[in-house]
């Protein structure tokens, strides 16, 4: 994979999606503090996600905020799930589904993205995202929870970014998309000093 698909960040087109279900829990954009039980919920995750697709899978790995030691979270794991072929959904579709992942809605054109979450009520749940093979999202996503393991200042910046945007987007009354745009040019910024750091980017060159 080249450094300029990790650096050329995704144009959201919410016409492209592909809407398979709704949601039938539907859990609140409330930021909680840390919660040291976070990383055995993806192990926990982890293990009925190998059983059911076993030798289907290339990755597993635990990202968004539950995945940062330290960093308040919506209580909600994060699982990136990269495959042989994301495209072949008859071979892991239906296993999700008898493991408690629902499966919602594909992007094909986001890097063949697809997307499960868990579906009864649980203390938790899992957001799946599926990609295939050479993904840059999974890398981005990679490189950005690791900046955040390591560098306190950025981790109290968007901290703080979250839980004003949980804020704002609990007044309006908006939905987890607002939420997310809420917090889309910290996240820009910190992933900049990141690749930085990576060397992928020099000098005053802005990625975004």
């Amino acid at each position: 994979m080249v450094v300029a698909q990790i650096l050329e960040p995704f144009e959201d087109k919410p016409e492209l999606v592909e809407r398979i279900a709704f949601r039938t829990i539907t859990p609140p954009i409330t930021i909680v503090e840390p919660n040291p039980e976070w990383p055995q919920r993806f192990e926990e995750a982890k293990e009925r996600i190998q059983k059911a697709l076993g030798t289907l899978i290339l990755d597993i790995d635990h990202v968004g905020s539950t995945s940062v030691p330290g960093l308040p979270a919506k209580d909600i794991i994060d699982v990136d799930l990269t495959l042989k072929d994301a495209t072949h959904e008859a071979s892991y579709v239906k296993p999700l589904e008898e493991a408690g992942f629902r499966f919602l809605l594909r992007e094909p054109r986001w890097h063949q993205h697809r997307f499960f979450v868990e579906d009864w009520p649980k203390a938790y749940h899992v957001n799946l995202h599926v990609w295939g093979p050479d993904s840059p999202e999974t890398v981005r996503h990679r490189i950005f929870r690791d900046w955040l393991r390591k560098t306190p200042a950025d981790q109290e910046i968007y901290a703080k970014v979250k839980r004003d945007a949980a804020e704002q987007t609990a007044l309006a009354g908006d939905s987890i998309m607002d939420y997310n745009l809420r917090k889309e040019k910290t996240i820009q910024e910190i992933l900049e000093r990141a690749f930085r750091d990576l060397g992928y980017i020099e000098g005053d060159t802005s990625v975004i």
